[in-house]
């Protein structure tokens, strides 16, 4: 029985989950969210917690120690600099997991991690200005739709006389060992 066994284990080597959680948390402190499986985002959490800790702290002592986890100065200058002066108020929960649902190739179960004090991120507007230019390049305009389109038939048809077309060769394909009508 596993009671009282709190390390998540994800598969790896301690060496390795050491150095992923770590790369996590910096990645979190970097770009204040990430998207990642469920699981690595439970097991990321605690560390990053920790790490803010450490920031609140302030000390020599507790840089060192967050650099000799991390390993990123850039992230550890962050980390004190930035993110732990917004967590002053709070006494822990300095993260928050949002669950996104399953991933299309392997289904497994993706999650943002993100800190909670941070301002909200906006990721929508892309989508909005492609459904926007969609939006503009389908609406029908009345007298010159129809000119371009004979315009660009008209040119297509010159080149098609300039220069016979020719035939693409057929396609190797084996499937199974079985050899295709082409491949004769």
């Amino acid at each position: 029985m596993r009671h009282q066994r709190k390390t998540i284990k994800l598969g790896r080597t301690a060496e390795h989950r050491k150095a992923l959680l770590a790369n996590q948390v910096c990645s979190l402190i970097e770009h204040q969210r990430i998207k990642t499986t469920l699981a690595k985002a439970k097991a990321a959490r605690p560390l990053a917690e920790k790490m803010v800790t450490l920031g609140k702290n302030g000390s020599l002592h507790a840089r060192r120690t967050a650099l000799s986890t991390l390993r990123q100065k850039d992230a550890v200058k962050k980390l004190f600099a930035e993110i732990a002066p917004r967590s002053t108020n709070r006494n822990g929960g300095y993260t928050r997991i949002v669950k996104l649902g399953q991933r299309k190739s392997d289904s497994a179960s993706m999650a943002f991690l993100e800190w909670v004090d941070a301002a909200p991120a906006v990721e929508e507007k892309p989508a909005k200005e492609k459904k926007a230019k969609a939006k503009k390049e389908t609406t029908p305009q009345p007298a010159s739709a129809p000119a371009p389109k004979e315009e660009a038939k008209a040119p297509a048809q010159t080149e098609e006389t300039k220069a016979p077309k020719e035939e693409p060769k057929p396609k190797k394909r084996r499937w199974f060992g079985k050899k295709s009508e082409g491949d004769k």
